[in-house]
């Protein structure tokens, strides 16, 4: 075997790929999208990905921390009530993200131990840490307040966010428990067909 023979399979793959149709551009987000800022969150099982890397579904999305004692139980069993609201199918239409306003804290080991408690399923719900320094900036896209209190824990906005598969919000509503905001539910079923 010669040297062109060796290569020949090395020139065949270089002339297929350059014959094949490029990968079509993802269309780009609207200007409102909550996606259009550029962070990065780790999931409950140390996956790392793009905020934006969430578009592609409806998702109902708030936030929290994991040590938290109060409120934001009451946020996840809000998740939940709305999630049960929800026939098979929509349910499979919607994905649930609760993002950590406490990333020092909140490692993927602390926000899979919260998976756990609440046995949520991590096909529809995703638990995430961003960076540090861009808490704020996804608070603001998603009109969260919130404020380090000098114990640890946070005061904080108990909203849940509605966003379309291109993140554009369509609903928001700051009542938490078991009842939810039969608006909110029914925005979230018209967004899941």
């Amino acid at each position: 075997m010669n040297r062109f023979t060796r290569s020949l399979p090395v020139l065949v793959l270089v002339a297929v790929a350059a014959l094949a149709p490029a990968r079509a551009a993802d269309p780009p987000l609207p200007s409102e999208s909550v996606y259009q800022l550029p962070a990065r969150l780790t999931d409950q099982d140390g996956r790392s990905r793009n905020w934006s890397g969430l578009q592609g579904k409806p998702r109902v999305i708030s936030m929290f921390y994991t040590s938290c004692q109060y409120i934001c139980p009451l946020i996840v069993e809000s998740g939940k009530a709305i999630e049960r609201q929800l026939d098979d199918p929509q349910r499979d239409r919607i994905g649930f993200v609760l993002i950590s306003m406490d990333p020092r804290n909140d490692t993927p080991q602390a926000l899979g131990e919260v998976v756990s408690r609440y046995r949520l399923d991590t096909r529809r719900w995703t638990l995430a840490s961003p960076a540090p320094d861009q808490v704020r900036a996804l608070a603001g896209v998603l009109d969260i307040r919130y404020r380090a209190l000098a114990d640890g824990g946070f005061n904080h906005t108990s909203a849940l966010v509605l966003v379309d598969a291109q993140g554009r919000i369509l609903a928001r509503t700051e009542k938490t428990g078991s009842r939810p905001d039969p608006d909110f539910v029914r925005a979230v079923r018209e967004a899941a067909h």
